[in-house]
């Protein structure tokens, strides 16, 4: 039997691809003023906050003068809100999640994003009873890459961080399991695909590479 008693899910860019339409979005807010968005750029503030990179600022910074960052906001979710309506749930996400109960493991959710985005989109998706556990920013005070998220998760779903899987899709996130002493399994989006996950237990394309099965016994099997 899998030591594993908990699997813990980031939301954005793992359950649904909404960083991808992001960074869509930014770009064109960017081309629309003449401007391209590095995407090595925009990829420091995933699964985290705009405190790591901030793309308004970054934006004037290029243009060499100050820009009504209302009306540059305003535009960017236009554009954005547009694009994630029509975003489905990734690959695999709803086989593994139903499979996580039929094996009776604990099932959280620990995003840097808020509550208020996080739960009509569950909902509209069908996918909100599917956790035992939700632990957003407006439940601590310091988000990912800091581990206070997912250390919140472990605690409330009553399990140690070497009994539970985290599954992100951003550096930050994976930094934040690592610190948490979790499981890791990393399964990059387009956004964050460049990146190099050193010391991740598993590395997937997508969520439906493996069943949820496969995968624990995957990283149950000693390490060569």
């Amino acid at each position: 039997m899998t030591a594993i008693k908990a699997v813990v899910f980031d939301f954005d860019g793992l359950i649904l691809d909404t960083e991808t339409p992001s960074y869509e979005a930014f770009d064109r807010v960017y081309r629309e003023h003449g401007a391209e968005l590095p995407l090595e750029m925009f990829a420091r503030c995933v699964g985290t906050s705009f405190a790591a990179f901030d793309p308004y600022a970054y934006l004037e910074e290029i243009l060499g003068k100050p820009l009504e960052r209302e009306l540059i906001e305003t535009r960017y979710k236009e554009i954005y809100s547009a694009i994630v309506q029509e975003s489905s749930i990734l690959p695999g996400v709803r086989e593994n999640l139903a499979r996580a109960r039929e094996l009776g493991l604990a099932v959280g959710l620990a995003s840097s994003s808020s509550w208020g985005w996080i739960e009509p989109l569950l909902t509209r998706h069908g996918l909100l009873d599917r956790f035992d556990s939700f632990q957003t920013k407006d439940k601590v005070k310091r988000i990912k890459p800091d581990p206070e998220l997912y250390l919140a998760s472990l605690s409330e779903l009553g399990v140690h961080g070497h009994e539970a899987v985290s599954f992100e899709d951003s550096l930050n996130g994976f930094t934040a399991a690592r610190a948490a002493g979790m499981r890791t399994v990393v399964i990059p989006n387009s956004v964050t695909r460049h990146l190099t996950f050193s010391g991740a237990d598993l590395q997937l394309e997508s969520m439906a590479d493996l069943t949820l099965d496969s995968l624990l016994e995957r990283l149950d099997s000693p390490q060569p």
